[in-house]
């Protein structure tokens, strides 16, 4: 779907934080639509490319809009992990943070949709920002963690931004994971799912597919609301994740000079640590962004180009908006 004059006039005319506003606005209005499990994968599809327009954009003609959302207090698109820390502070007797790694703006209707099933109060539904890059170890650091595995068994200390908190971080059945939830006031709980199916199944041509068919399954089971419901009982929760994922199955490919320079430059991945050439191409193929986390290359909108072993269809951390927005769900029971 093209994008409208008064979208388009808004991305050209406006300062960034009024760009980035319609931009978080507009992918939440495509991809927060309700989904049914037998059509959910063409529609998934659907979405996706509908959100593509936004990346074309963002690649082609306002490039520039990318450095200014690596600056939140420009783009107005607060970092997950601010809003976390954030919201933390302010005074619930009891909450929780469930943080579901590598989910994406596809698989926010399942959780409205299961939310509102099963007579829970929505307080709030918006989009958050990835650290840039949006890998798992940025996100943990960006809360004060060492790793994601830090928090394994309790193990998250007294140092991070979300204490005092029971932490947790596991690769379970949903029913397992429901039986580790005690008693304590304040929970993070960090599940692998869904990174680990998009990492299973990056390499598949069906990628897309079947993690959008395993999303329905997973999110609309009576185990995963059984885990939610432990979870919220006596809390506020917040159910977010540490970055979305780019359906790099469905990206064109980048031939010629620019896919030997994206080959040389980034080999599978999406980004690369440090400075170096971003090549003579205008528009650009690859930014540098200076983060809290140093300075990285980042792969710039929808491209994969061949790599040893042949790229993923499923990966993140580069510069496209479903790889770095994040759903924040605020919900009660």
């Amino acid at each position: 779907m093209a994008l409208t004059a008064e979208l388009l006039n808004t991305l050209t005319r406006c300062d960034a934080k009024t760009a980035w506003a319609a931009i978080v606005e507009h992918a939440l209005a495509i991809c927060s639509q309700p989904l049914a499990s037998g059509n959910a994968p063409g529609e998934v599809v659907k979405r996706d490319r509908e959100v593509g327009t936004l990346d074309h954009f963002l690649a082609a003609t306002g490039w520039d809009l990318w450095q200014a959302f690596a600056q939140p207090d420009v783009s107005g698109v607060e970092r997950t992990a601010d809003r976390l820390a954030r919201w933390w502070d302010e005074p619930y007797t009891a909450k929780a943070v469930l943080i579901l790694d590598g989910l994406s703006l596809r698989e926010l209707p399942w959780l409205l949709q299961g939310a509102q099933a099963r007579g829970y109060t929505l307080h709030g539904v918006t989009a958050t920002a990835s650290e840039l890059p949006g890998e798992t170890n940025e996100f943990a650091k960006a809360l004060g963690f060492n790793s994601r595995s830090q928090l394994q068994n309790n193990g998250g200390g007294l140092t991070h931004r979300l204490v005092p908190a029971v932490t947790e971080t596991v690769d379970m059945p949903w029913k397992d994971c429901e039986s580790l939830v005690s008693g304590a006031p304040n929970w993070v709980f960090w599940h692998h799912w869904p990174d680990s199916k998009l990492h299973d199944g990056s390499g598949a041509g069906q990628g897309l597919d079947a993690l959008t068919r395993d999303a329905a399954e997973q999110l609309s089971s009576d185990d995963f609301w059984a885990f939610v419901d432990r979870l919220a009982t006596g809390r506020r929760l917040v159910i977010t994740s540490d970055h979305g994922y780019a359906a790099t199955g469905l990206f064109p490919d980048a031939d010629g000079d620019v896919g030997q320079f994206l080959k040389k430059s980034f080999a599978s991945g999406r980004n690369a640590a440090g400075s170096d050439d971003l090549g003579p191409f205008v528009p650009p193929v690859a930014l540098e962004i200076a983060s809290a986390h140093g300075t990285h290359r980042l792969a710039l909108g929808r491209r994969k180009w061949k790599s040893p072993g042949g790229y993923p269809t499923l990966t993140h951390g580069g510069l496209s908006l479903l790889e770095v927005l994040s759903p924040y769900i605020e919900l009660s029971k």
